[in-house]
């Protein structure tokens, strides 16, 4: 137990933390419900009775919940875990099929939702029961609010380790499980150690500096990582308080919500900042400190229109659902430790977490290739995922000595800043060259957007087989409005982009919109569907 002594894990965290906190809004919701430090700790304790009452059977160890963020999201997650039970937030955006799918790959026997979250995204599970958060609170009797009350405000931290025995829960002990998104494949669940997840938190802590001042935004879902880690348990594990909205594009009410209750931090993607940009005001953003963004790629024209209009430059960060998921950060000099090196480098995915360790290796033999040198991005920490739940064969191909193959590329320069360069699974290897999707896309975006800010991505590039070439790039294209196919390859060309990463001009496709995932990264399995039924008939 000695382990578990020297660090202590989000649970433990979380008890101090809404103890320190006291009166003081810890967590409240676009619905208006509202907990101070005290209440949350309370009503975490009071539901962990009830959910011990014929709710949930003893040797039920992986729970299902299907609640947005949201005051009750919250509450749900911290009450299981108090109960040493895994909380597993399952991606809502997904088909029937696959929700079944991660509900049987955990064996969960029961999820946790909410009849007003069932009316907008109906779902039946197949093998597992539906327990309603209005149910669980009219069921919360008298003496469960008395005793949560108690333990909230009369037990000492120590006290409540030992009535909870949360002494006993390791560091090294499954926290959670997140699927992958799926983007390229069937989700896998990524099992994410109590440890992963607060050694995360804990770099963001070192390099960002949050104070109980700090009011973070709360609109990725539980289901994502960035969601998870960094709304979720890095509330309850620091000193500050979220404010918590089911829809990250529904920008008037974020404006609302960032007025009233003086946020400071967006945890966002560039799309998401996108529908800020059009619908927000700067007096709304008036307390806005910190904005960072992952995943996708932060267009330079974006960060500088969003410092125009907001006073505050997006800062980018780089990471995985596997890594907890941050890997590295720019960090803002008002941010940053006093004396400490400029951490901030637009374009780039700044610097590796602290702790952790990043170092580029040839994609095949994967030998060192050093600084200043393209190559396959691997990497090494604390919060490197204890592997895929049920899969040890993909497991051992994503880890391999300790080191994590993200399957993006990129350089690493001297001073340590990373840039991302593509991914390996979004290369095509047409006429024996790798051609990077990515890369024609930015300039394709770039060239389609024009003037016309609209939040939705514009574009997206995949490939389908080719007999001569052994690959052939298609471009999936929202409406044009004044722009033609032509006129857009022409512009490519001129920029200086080799011939080969060029598209021809029957490899494009206008769709209506681009598929997107739930947490607004392209879906990069419904795009290369679209392509193969529309551009591989008859081979």
């Amino acid at each position: 137990m000695t382990n578990g002594q020297s660090e202590m894990v989000p649970h433990r965290m979380f008890v101090r933390r809404c103890q320190s906190a006291g009166d003081r809004q810890k967590v409240v919701d676009s619905s208006g419900k509202s907990l101070s430090g005290t209440r949350l700790l309370a009503g975490t304790v009071a539901l962990k009775r009830v959910l011990n009452r014929g709710v949930l059977a003893a040797d039920e160890k992986m729970v299902g919940v299907l609640v947005p963020p949201s005051v009750g999201g919250a509450l749900i997650n911290t009450a299981l875990s108090l109960d040493h039970r895994v909380a597993v937030n399952l991606n809502y955006t997904l088909s029937p099929d696959v929700m079944n799918f991660c509900i049987s790959e955990c064996g969960i026997k029961t999820v946790v939702t909410s009849r007003a979250f069932m009316e907008k995204r109906p779902f039946e599970p197949d093998d597992a029961k539906l327990v309603y958060l209005e149910d669980l609170a009219q069921q919360v009797s008298f003496f469960d609010k008395l005793v949560g009350g108690y333990q909230a405000k009369f037990c000492s931290p120590e006290k409540l380790d030992r009535i909870h025995d949360l002494n006993s829960i390791q560091p090294d002990d499954l926290l959670t499980i997140i699927f992958t998104s799926g983007s390229t494949g069937n989700p896998k669940g990524v099992k994410l150690s109590n440890r992963n997840v607060s050694s995360n938190i804990g770099a963001v802590n070192e390099l960002f500096h949050i104070t109980e001042k700090d009011v973070i935004l709360g609109v990725l879902p539980f289901f994502h990582s960035f969601g998870y880690t960094g709304t979720l348990w890095l509330t309850m594990s620091l000193e500050a308080s979220s404010v918590y909205h089911f829809n990250p594009l529904d920008s008037r009410t974020v404006g609302t919500l960032s007025d009233e209750h003086d946020v400071s931090i967006i945890l966002a993607t560039p799309t998401f900042l996108r529908s800020y940009m059009r619908r927000c005001t700067p007096e709304q953003m008036h307390h806005l400190d910190l904005v960072i963004v992952g995943a996708e790629k932060l267009p330079k024209d974006l960060a500088e229109q969003f410092k125009e209009k907001f006073g505050v430059e997006p800062t980018e960060g780089y990471g995985t659902t596997e890594l907890s998921p941050v890997a590295s950060m720019n960090v803002p000099d008002h941010r940053a430790s006093e004396g400490a090196d400029p951490g901030t480098r637009l374009g780039t995915v700044g610097k590796v977490a602290p702790g952790s360790e990043i170092k580029v290796v040839d994609p095949d033999s994967r030998a060192d290739l050093g600084l200043d040198t393209e190559g396959l991005l691997v990497y090494r920490g604390p919060n490197v995922m204890m592997g895929y739940l049920n899969n040890e064969e993909a497991t051992a191909e994503k880890i391999r000595d300790g080191w994590y193959d993200t399957g993006d590329m990129g350089v690493i320069d001297e001073e340590g800043f990373i840039t991302i360069t593509g991914r390996m699974s979004r290369f095509s290897k047409i006429g024996g060259e790798m051609v990077p999707h990515i890369k024609i896309e930015q300039e394709l975006e770039r060239l389609i957007e024009g003037e016309d800010e609209d939040p939705m991505i514009q574009v997206a590039v995949t490939a389908v087989p080719d007999a001569r070439k052994g690959e052939r790039l298609i471009v999936l294209h929202r409406p044009l409005g004044d722009k033609t196919v032509d006129g857009l390859l022409q512009s490519l060309s001129d920029l200086g982009l080799p011939n080969i990463w060029i598209p021809s001009s029957d490899s494009f496709l206008e769709v209506e919109e681009i598929p997107l995932l739930g947490t607004g990264k392209m879906d990069l399995k419904a795009v290369q569907q679209v392509a193969t039924d529309n551009f591989t008939e008859g081979e």
